[in-house]
């Protein structure tokens, strides 16, 4: 898709600089004139001797004219927009003419901000909007941008660049499907919205959402609905995240989700929850400021903690501040912080360590712990003023209350 689109942004670039060097607006024939009028002015209809010139059509409703062209200028003279044809057909009721290989300019304080070309295209102008429907490419010429849809509206005064009805766009950085996108020319902006699929090359991921927005000069997409983001490597997905809102810095390669934020690794396979987290693509670490929870599939342990980090190459976890972890068997291990080295299974906790085991019932506090928590196998150090570790057997009654 990318592709075909960037080819065919640079014919309609080429098409459009050969017009405009061999053709002079001085020199354009009677019917240009006649066409311009009729649709820029509502469509009054002209003397029955100009309506037999320049190739119309018998009926007075329905006129044919060739090589023309449609512009429009603001109250200073600047043109708005320009659209020419190689054919055109206009009909009085519809107030609409239909023009064959359209193509031409959109204007915004007298520079060309996108080009348009189209095979067939109904065109529309009261003089302050321009109405296009068919098959239409517009290019972005500074950016290479290239938005492909089947209805195009421009709106100069509120410099915005409307294209609905199932829009493609490409681009060097990101490509994306949706039904709508809005332009803001100015700011360098697009909104994308309705069935949003975006993906990005570099770093290799794809967005899914209902609105997403686009700031092109800061390279940032910025989801406000719920989003989600798989992150690709080999052309598989390695990690996927969820959230109710989002911002992806293309540059830095750095997500950051919010409001229900979820990521799940498949290698190690793990999920990770938290209100806010962010996640470098580039190093691949997730760092999370808000109260955390991690689950481990494959051993059943549940990890939960105030924050936290994951190295996901190196497969360790960081976990800072009340930190809680529980077993399949429900043994747990609290402690201040924790390192979680997953290859290896092992944990390492530090800071007011507690282990609880439920069978056979005892705790066991101190000032550190290594061990495997799902195998139970876990040595605690130091603890009380004398620096000996403290063990509490429990009695079978008490621990069936605490069961």
């Amino acid at each position: 898709m990318p592709h075909q689109f960037h080819k065919k942004g640079r014919e309609v670039g080429k098409k459009i600089q050969n017009f405009s060097s061999t053709r002079s607006f001085l020199l354009l024939p009677l019917t240009f004139l006649l066409i311009f009028g009729l649709v820029a002015c509502g469509g009054k209809s002209p003397p029955a001797s100009q309506q037999n010139t320049g190739g119309s059509s018998n009926q007075d409703s329905n006129l044919t004219f060739f090589d023309v062209t449609l512009e429009q200028a603001d109250e200073v003279g600047r043109p708005i927009w320009k659209v020419r044809a190689t054919r055109a057909k206009y009909t009085k009721e519809k107030q609409i003419g239909q023009a064959e290989s359209p193509y031409g300019e959109l204007y915004q304080d007298g520079k060309v901000v996108y080009q348009i070309k189209a095979d067939v295209a109904d065109i529309e102008q009261n003089g302050k909007q321009l109405f296009l429907k068919g098959k239409i490419f517009a290019i972005d010429p500074s950016n290479g941008i290239v938005l492909q849809g089947n209805e195009l509206e421009w709106r100069p005064q509120e410099d915005l660049l409307i294209v609905r009805n199932q829009i493609n766009g490409s681009h060097k950085q990101l490509q994306a499907v949706a039904q709508e996108a809005r332009v803001k020319t100015r700011e360098q902006r697009m909104e994308f919205s309705g069935g949003v699929v975006a993906n990005s090359t570099d770093p290799q991921m794809q967005v899914r959402t209902e609105h997403l927005i686009w700031k092109i000069k800061e390279e940032k997409l910025i989801g406000d609905r719920p989003i989600q983001i798989d992150r690709y490597k080999d052309n598989k997905i390695s990690d996927r995240g969820k959230g109710n809102s989002a911002e992806v810095n293309l540059k830095t390669k750095i997500a950051t989700v919010r409001q229900n934020a979820q990521l799940e690794l498949l290698d190690p396979p793990l999920q990770i929850a938290s209100n806010s987290m962010t996640w470098n693509m580039n190093s691949e670490t997730v760092t999370t400021n808000s109260p955390t929870r991690i689950f481990q599939r494959a051993e059943n342990v549940t990890v939960t903690a105030n924050q936290g980090e994951m190295k996901i190459p190196q497969k360790t976890v960081y976990l800072t501040g009340n930190v809680n972890a529980v077993g399949q068997r429900r043994q747990s291990l609290k402690s201040n912080t924790l390192t979680w080295y997953l290859d290896n299974k092992l944990v390492e906790a530090q800071g007011n360590v507690v282990y609880r085991q439920v069978d056979p019932p005892l705790n066991f506090m101190g000032e550190t712990a290594v061990g495997n928590l799902q195998t139970e196998n876990i040595v605690v150090k130091g603890g009380s003023s004398s620096g000996r570790v403290v063990t509490e057997i429990i009695p079978q009654q008490r621990a069936n209350r605490q069961q």
